[in-house]
């Protein structure tokens, strides 16, 4: 008798002899003549033996083995010692495990697969990985990675396999494919900062899905001024236009920032352009200008070119035309793209007349200024009001604490003034997190009498990341008697962007969730 359980699977083997009535009445018959010499043949051609399936119900469902043997450490020292010399191993190259009873030290198969990377032991392959003169052996097992990657297999176990036993990849650098390889061995992500690209580029050239998602989400998360220009070429080279959308979001709103990292002399031509088109760049003209003398100085580099006047030119090309030089300030341009020799007599004598001339000539260089970004403005109090003897200053400090639900970039604050006429203040702004400045900038606004908010700007926008508290603060020194808010509200939606407030320790006048100053937030989204 077959027992299995609802899914068909063996749960136990019975096996019986039945005996039907025909067999025992046939054998009975038999045995009751003596000496005949065909009884012991006749008795051993018995029927087959019959065999019923029967289905149990079972409530408990099977346990694989990381279900029965949990992760802990072994009770012996030893095996102690021993997993951890092989763990150790494993970093290293064309390392073969000596312990002829290794496979008893993992209790599941993830961690007996484990064993193998980068490791020498049943080794099938071996892949020469890198560029000439820094190329590094590694060590593959064809089954292992055919099951992770569909490249593999067709590499592998397709019609058009080839039996190599080395491989040559000089297009990967080795710790980006050790690093896809730990993933398709040991179902670990083990993502650098300097090496992320190169792991995407390996995932995508193998087709490791999760991988490269993987890596995609750590380039988002890392994504600042800085690297966005980097990120915003190889995002378009792998097609991955989430992480495109990301890095145009930084770059629009931190756009200055943005131009003048290391990061926007790498980028390739062609994404140089379609920066030098963004309508939304959020950039003074005269800054965008700069940053593409920089790129063609380091683009004369890599051409093996001197970096003259004409050769940045040349390297620029038609994308000198996509730098809007007419919309810059007339000091800007008269101090700075005039006399940078890049452009011909004839081009600067015509943008000074386009400055000047009530007949404008005709000009190459595009002459409408960009839409830049518009900024949002979170406010957080229902009504304002003022009172004699309130409120002061004196040097101390108003703060608040937000955190928002989608990143946004924190332009500056919107202050309350005088509440006794005209006046001028001088403010101090900061921008924190967990006691860290992210930004600060101190200047003056002028206030006419009103309840209206005035801005106080940072010099650069500050990206805030979602679902963070950060403290808001600004010292003010001017006129003692404001107005102030009142009537707060400790979340404020603003377009698709939700706001909590919540009061601040650093906060010594007063200011808090249900009144005082900081009334409002200004920002990209």
């Amino acid at each position: 008798i077959l027992m299995v359980d609802e899914k068909g699977k063996n749960m136990k083997c019975l096996t019986f002899f039945l005996m039907l009535p025909e067999t025992v009445k046939n054998r009975s018959k038999k045995s009751s003549k003596k000496g005949n010499s065909s009884s012991s043949s006749s008795s051993s051609k018995l029927p087959p033996v019959c065999y019923e399936i029967i289905t149990l119900k079972t409530k408990k469902k099977k346990k694989m083995a990381a279900d029965i043997f949990p992760r802990k450490k072994p009770a012996n020292t030893n095996n102690t010692t021993a997993v951890q010399q092989y763990h150790q191993q494993n970093l290293n190259n064309n390392n073969t495990i000596p312990a002829p009873n290794w496979q008893g030290l993992y209790p599941t198969i993830r961690e007996r697969n484990a064993v193998m990377f980068n490791n020498d032991l049943m080794a099938d392959v071996h892949f020469v990985v890198g560029p000439p003169g820094g190329t590094q052996r590694l060590p593959g097992h064809k089954y292992v990675l055919a099951v992770g990657s569909s490249v593999f297999h067709a590499m592998f176990y397709g019609e058009l396999a080839e039996d190599k036993d080395e491989i040559r990849i000089p297009d990967v650098e080795p710790a980006a494919f050790l690093a896809m390889l730990k993933y398709i061995y040991c179902d670990e992500i083990d993502l650098a900062a300097d090496t992320v690209l190169a792991t995407l580029y390996a995932a995508k050239k193998y087709i490791v899905p999760h991988l490269a998602r993987a890596c995609v989400n750590f380039l988002e998360t890392s994504l600042s001024a800085k690297n966005a220009c980097v990120l915003l070429s190889q995002s378009c080279l792998f097609e991955e236009p989430d992480l495109t959308q990301r890095c145009w979001e930084v770059i629009d709103a931190q756009a200055e920032l943005a131009l003048k990292s290391e990061g926007f002399c790498d980028i390739d031509f062609q994404t140089l352009e379609s920066i030098l088109r963004r309508e939304t760049l959020n950039a003074k003209e005269i800054v965008v200008f700069e940053a593409a003398l920089n790129w063609a100085e380091v683009e004369c580099q890599r051409q093996e070119l001197t970096a003259t006047i004409e050769n940045k030119r040349k390297v620029l090309g038609k994308a000198l035309y996509l730098i809007r030089i007419p919309t810059m300030a007339l000091d800007d341009f008269a101090n700075g793209a005039a006399q940078s020799g890049i452009l011909t007599l004839n081009e600067t004598n015509d943008i000074f007349l386009w400055y000047t001339a009530a007949k404008k000539p005709e000009l190459q260089f595009v002459s409408k200024p960009r839409k830049g970004l518009v900024p949002q403005r979170c406010h957080r109090f229902q009504s304002c009001a003022y009172r004699s003897n309130q409120w002061r200053y004196r040097g101390r400090c108003d703060s608040i604490q937000f955190a928002v639900d989608k990143r946004v970039f924190i332009a500056g604050f919107g202050l309350y003034g005088s509440s006794c006429g005209s006046a001028e203040y001088s403010a101090k702004i900061e921008l924190k997190r967990q006691g860290v400045i992210l930004g600060q900038n101190l200047s003056k606004y002028f206030s006419d009498g009103s309840s209206n908010t005035f801005p106080v700007w940072f010099e650069y926008p500050v990206q805030i990341e979602p679902d963070t508290f950060y403290t808001a603060s600004v010292i003010l020194d001017g006129n003692e008697l404001s107005y102030f808010g009142q009537e707060g509200m400790t979340e404020v939606q603003c377009g698709k962007v939700t706001v909590q407030f919540q009061c601040s320790s650093d906060s010594t006048n007063g200011t808090g969730v249900q009144g005082g100053q900081i009334p409002e937030l200004i920002f990209y989204a």
